[in-house]
């Protein structure tokens, strides 16, 4: 699955990366690299629990 992930620079530094498509599914990391790991692991956090909740 491919998911639109959108990136901004908050103001304390931090990147904050949003899933538009998975409410809720938010992250951040110290630069952006860092903040594509962190909400691709959010994203599939957010799958999981979606699952168990539809089982």
């Amino acid at each position: 699955m491919v998911f639109r992930v959108i990136l901004e620079k908050s103001e304390d530094g931090w990147i904050v990366a949003e899933c538009p498509a998975l409410p809720g599914c938010v992250s951040q990391g110290r630069n952006e690299e860092e903040a594509l790991a962190n909400i691709r692991e959010a994203i599939t956090g957010w799958l999981w629990v979606e699952d168990l909740k539809a089982a």
